[in-house]
């Protein structure tokens, strides 16, 4: 080869060293990740959780999601609890779980239309809901209506579908005593306006369901007045003694009867029987040892073949630790966390009084029940009988819970965020499909109102002067604030007054709230009030309401013209109190404002 050949290819090569294939193979390889790449991965997925909680709809997707979440898995997990025991009963493993899909759909339904029901008509339906209730637990002790079974009488058996009246009437003391609560909200609410007439309800309701008897739901509907009193704002010490004195009760009601007694001392070890009264608990625990960590394999778990009685029900969270291991049992704790989280987050943004009292109290109710059962099934707390929610079977109590949720969904898009999206345009696919009505933002009632310009006034007005200002304010401390939302105390600026038809009233206003003060006296102080800001210029409507309240009062002319003596003293006077309108004389021709025409 000559020299020139060699020069020649020497070339061709540096040039296809040069190609872009030549340079991309000569690329030098990527640096591994340092540490600080690893570190910043949970920053991200953090701001990435900040922006989902951001959007306004993110509490509403939210209770859907936890809400469908864990439907699915208690329909998948009661399947596996309950296929051994439905197969020995009447020959079908699927016995136990039609019945719960059913109750399942049911639900569902409830839970759309709770979804889709204006905030005004549960305040509506509070009083005839907890009547109804109230009554349906009376009728089912009467022998010959309410079911026996196993010694209680608690059911309704309707076409061979059990209803519980005792899990219906938490939905309704729910509804009704934030109803009631939020009606009476005032920043220096005495005693008496928190504790009637809800605590007396509540113990005729316990009293009714330990007839039964029942004591489980018992402990529920205390758990339930409990809330409601702790986040309308009882004082602490009041609330403290409410609490001993609900402790002291149970306790007594334990110890009444053998069999509960037996399970207490069998928690405390004063019972040391393996096929006694601990046997439920320590089948339990052998359960959840035999799971460990990544558990046996869904449908494999041992102790439903008869040897963990009501697998399927109040110890269906055995099921899951053995069949799914800790890893499972800690999915389920994470739920209801999240659904916890959910429920105070609503209740923390709402402004209606009624659905922060009312989620909030949802919100303890479902996750007392939840931490109870796991707590009487890992061995923290002796056997109550709650069941999980939505993951045991049971019908009224599925149903009960999906209906507490629709609440929570409904609340979720009153909160104003998901008010201003919505009413913009910005909807959904979830409430395209269900063709879910337009939520309306909050709106203080008159009374509300009033009530709420009452406590400013009381909180401004300085200590040595005149105003009526409370003399043991309702304090809260800031660790209970974090817990809960503060009602009682704090009320949110007063809006500005309108008329009926949402305008802006024009003029000062009078607030005088005492008993039997009704709305043509309010007229009548707003008409004084119009005319002593604009003398001039007064309007017919002013005018009319100031001659019908002189008419009704007998106070149309002053002293001297009463005792007068001619009629066109008084005619000028009245005209002079009618306006430019002249009303009063083709009314009555002067002689009903003189003193002669009386």
């Amino acid at each position: 080869m000559t020299a020139t050949q060699e020069d020649a290819s020497t070339e061709a090569k540096s040039a296809g060293s040069d190609s872009p294939r030549a340079s991309k193979r000569r690329t030098a390889p990527k640096a591994p990740r340092s540490r600080s790449d690893a570190a910043a991965i949970p920053a991200t997925l953090v701001e990435g959780v900040r922006n989902l909680l951001s959007r306004p709809l993110a509490s509403y997707h939210l209770v859907l999601t936890m809400a469908a979440l864990m439907t699915s898995f208690g329909l998948i997990m009661v399947l596996s609890a309950s296929s051994v025991e439905g197969y020995s009963a009447d020959g079908s493993a699927y016995g136990l779980f039609a019945n719960q899909v059913i109750f399942v759909v049911l639900g569902a339904v409830v839970f759309y239309l709770t979804l889709r029901m204006p905030v005004r008509f549960f305040r509506r339906m509070a009083v005839p809901l907890i009547a109804a209730t109230t009554i349906m637990l009376a009728l089912v002790l009467v022998p010959g209506i309410g079911t026996l079974s196993q010694g209680a009488r608690r059911w309704f058996d309707i076409n061979g579908l059990s209803v519980q009246p005792s899990e219906l009437v938490k939905v309704a003391l729910c509804v009704w005593g934030a109803h009631l609560l939020a009606s009476r909200r005032r920043d220096n609410s005495s005693l008496r306006e928190l504790l009637v007439p809800l605590v007396p309800v509540g113990l005729l309701i316990c009293l009714l369901i330990i007839l039964e008897p029942n004591l489980s739901t018992t402990i529920t509907i205390a758990i339930i007045v409990g809330a409601l009193l702790w986040f309308a704002g009882l004082p602490i010490k009041v609330f403290a003694a409410f609490v001993i004195t609900g402790v002291g009760i149970a306790v007594v009601l334990a110890l009444v009867e053998s069999y509960r007694s037996q399970r207490v001392m069998s928690f405390l070890g004063g019972i040391d029987d393996p096929q006694g009264a601990g046997y439920q608990a320590r089948q339990a625990t052998f359960a959840l040892a035999n799971g460990g960590v990544f558990g046996v394999g869904l449908g494999q778990s041992r102790a439903k073949w008869n040897y963990l009685p009501n697998a399927h029900n109040d110890f269906i969270f055995a099921i899951i630790g053995e069949e799914l291991g800790l890893i499972g049992g800690l999915l389920v704790v994470f739920l209801f966390v999240v659904l916890a989280f959910t429920g105070f987050r609503i209740a923390h943004r709402c402004t209606d009084p009624f659905l922060r009292l009312m989620t909030s109290t949802i919100t303890v109710l479902i996750t007392a029940q939840a931490f109870i059962n796991i707590g009487y099934v890992i061995g923290l707390l002796p056997v109550t009988g709650i069941q999980l929610p939505l993951l045991s079977a049971g019908g009224t109590s599925t149903l009960t819970v999906l209906a507490m949720l629709g609440l929570l969904a409904n609340a979720a898009r009153h909160e104003p965020e998901a008010v201003a999206a919505l009413t913009t345009g910005q909807r959904s696919r979830v409430s395209r499909w269900f063709r879910l009505p337009t939520p309306v933002a909050y709106k203080p009632t008159r009374a509300e109102s009033a009530r709420n310009r009452l406590d400013t006034r009381d909180r401004r007005a300085p200590a040595s002067s005149g105003g009526r200002r409370s003399a043991t304010p309702n304090r809260v401390p800031a660790w209970r604030r974090a817990i809960g939302v503060r009602f009682f105390g704090a009320a949110p600026e007063p809006s500005p007054p309108v008329d009926r038809r949402g305008a802006p009233r024009s003029g000062p206003v009078r607030l005088d709230y005492r008993v039997g003060y009704s709305g043509r006296q309010q007229r009548r102080d707003d008409a004084r009030g119009h005319e002593r800001q604009n003398p001039s210029r007064r309007s017919s409507e002013s005018a009319r309401a100031s001659q019908s309240a002189r008419r009704a009062t007998g106070r149309g002319v002053p002293s001297s013209t009463r005792t007068g003596s001619s009629t066109g003293a008084s005619r000028s006077d009245s005209g002079r109190y009618s306006g430019h309108t002249g009303r009063a004389d083709k009314m009555s021709g002067g002689s009903r404002w003189s003193g002669t025409g009386r």
